[in-house]
């Protein structure tokens, strides 16, 4: 299967945005001074389900930019 040069950009777009997006709340989330991630400096629920959530999105956005990646690289080889 061939993917095109927009499909292929958004594809790697999509990556980036995922890491940077989740990378800025990773941060907030161990700067959290709410409550809501720690209870008397342990971890709480929220931040182990939102933690959860944010390497999953890391792992599916790694995934997703390299199929990107490796169509954009395809196009290339082929023209």
């Amino acid at each position: 299967m061939k993917l095109s040069r927009p499909v292929s950009w958004f594809l790697l777009a999509f990556g980036v945005w995922s890491w940077v997006i989740w990378v800025t709340f990773v941060k907030n989330l161990f700067k959290d001074s709410s409550g809501l991630a720690f209870d008397d400096g342990h971890p709480t629920a929220y931040f182990w389900v939102h933690l959860l959530l944010a390497v999953t999105s890391f792992v599916w956005g790694t995934v997703i930019g390299v199929i990107g990646l490796r169509g954009l690289r395809a196009l290339r080889r082929a023209s």
